[in-house]
């Protein structure tokens, strides 16, 4: 009996052992290949953006990429012990970008959504924004709020491929919906009269308003959405996820170096950035 016992203990003994062993070995593969470890390898952090959304990423007047999201993205290299290499790419492809590994992660202002989280993973949010809308300035008596905008005799404009246009089509069932390439071109519409309103996401539309809006538009504050803004990243990989969610933690808790903060203020507060651009 005692032997009986003691062939069960060093069968289960082994097992345990070769199962342990199995782990670890499947562990090592993961990390291998991880985007975060192939960066390293790498000595490169490739991002994709779309360098024309204000004040995240867009080119000033010499032809660079500069914004909130490309301070984060050196940042974020620097304590990696990386170069950065920014990937500009067309939004309507930058999914595709990423999965096709043209790029390592996404930081471009992307709303984190279920649809998009069903293709790619998101680390947790680091900006958290709203839909609002900018009307002309003649309509302030008239509209106070979007019910009041969705009128047929009502054209509203705003972004294609992006929540704005989600929420757009979520809110206005009978104004009339246009939708444009860019959202310089969707603001315009309404700055020269040839549509009512502009929805789109709240940063952009302040910026807008602090400049080539003033005394021209009416903002209409209210955000009608939830937006947290996430990086993107491909699925299937726990190590790059767990470094980006420590590394956004730490630049928010850090309130010595306050990186977080200096960022929030120098893109998201102050507009003196303008002139680079304009």
């Amino acid at each position: 009996m005692k032997n009986l016992v003691k062939k069960f203990l060093v069968a289960v003994f082994a097992i345990s052992t070769l199962f342990t062993v199995n782990s670890f070995a499947d562990d090592i593969e993961l990390w291998k290949k991880s985007t975060l470890n192939q960066i390293l390898q790498r000595g490169e952090l490739r991002v994709g953006m779309e360098p024309g959304y204000m004040p995240f990423e867009m080119k000033d007047k010499k032809g660079r990429i500069i914004g909130y999201d490309v301070d984060m993205a050196k940042k974020m290299a620097k304590e990696m012990g990386v170069k950065l290499k920014l990937v500009p790419t067309s939004w309507d492809g930058i999914i595709a970008g990423l999965l096709t590994n043209k790029f390592d992660i996404i930081m471009s202002g992307m709303t984190i959504t279920q649809q998009r989280n069903l293709k790619i993973n998101f680390a947790d949010p680091y900006v958290v924004v709203g839909q609002t809308i900018m009307i002309r300035k003649e309509l302030a008596g008239k509209i106070k709020s979007a019910a009041d905008l969705d009128k047929p005799e009502y054209t509203v404009v705003t972004k294609l491929g992006v929540t704005g246009e989600i929420a757009t089509k979520k809110f206005f069932k009978n104004a009339k919906i246009i939708t444009f390439e860019t959202e310089s071109d969707a603001a315009s519409e309404v700055l020269n009269g040839k549509a009512d309103g502009m929805v789109y996401d709240q940063p952009y539309n302040i910026l807008f308003m602090s400049d080539k809006g003033k005394d021209k538009l009416v903002h209409l504050d209210t955000p009608l959405t939830y937006e947290p803004l996430g990086w993107a990243i491909r699925k299937g990989d726990p190590d790059f996820l767990n470094w980006l969610n420590n590394f956004l933690r730490q630049i928010k808790g850090d309130k010595v170096v306050d990186f977080h903060e200096k960022l929030n203020n120098k893109w998201l507060r102050d507009t003196s950035w303008l002139k680079r651009v304009q």
